[in-house]
């Protein structure tokens, strides 16, 4: 099971990171909403690979039985590895394909704003924050930290859904492997 967790997740971290690509070829827009659902959907289509790699453990490996532990833990770490590739390589898109990736998306934010009619006070209270968002995003532990925070929540969530939909016990089984 070690090695489809491994390499179930740096599949899913290659496809999780080929929104980065699509969006480049589309003319590098990372602030819309056209970023926004190629970012989600290649995370869920990377995601995926949890269900896959589960079910074919149970199905293939395990004589058709896994326990809610087995395919929990498997989905985690698939969740976290798939992650990690990304969060490595947002690290490294944004340091040398998008410096400014910080100040274009304060700028769309704030233009988003005004084109919903928000007022001059509220605008101006965003553009504090953002202003203090880009210092802390400025911290490579936090921008790190922020990173996951965008991924690793929908990979857990997958990873419990999974798990609920494919667990099977085999109380022979589970007597025998815990003696």
């Amino acid at each position: 099971m070690k090695k489809s967790i491994i390499l179930n997740g740096l599949i899913g971290g290659i496809i999780s990171i080929s929104g980065f690509f699509i969006l480049e070829g589309t003319g590098g827009n990372s602030h819309g909403t056209l970023s926004m659902v190629v970012g989600y959907a290649s995370m869920l289509l990377a995601f995926s690979l949890i269900y896959v790699a589960i079910k074919n453990y149970r199905d293939k490996e395990n004589g058709g039985f896994i326990s809610f532990s087995q395919a929990l833990k498997a989905g985690l770490l698939i969740a976290l590895i798939t992650s990690t590739v990304y969060v490595v390589a947002w690290l490294i898109y944004s340091a040398y394909f998008s410096p400014d990736f910080i100040e274009q998306y304060s700028k769309a934010v704030l233009n988003s704003m005004a084109k919903e009619g928000k007022s001059a006070a509220e605008i101006q209270a965003k553009a504090a924050e953002m202003k203090e968002f880009a210092a802390m995003y400025n911290n490579p532990f936090l921008k790190i930290a922020i990173t996951y925070t965008e991924v690793l929540p929908l990979g857990i969530i997958i990873s419990i859904i999974t798990v609920l939909i494919l667990k099977k016990k085999d109380i022979t089984h589970e007597a025998v492997t815990n003696n």
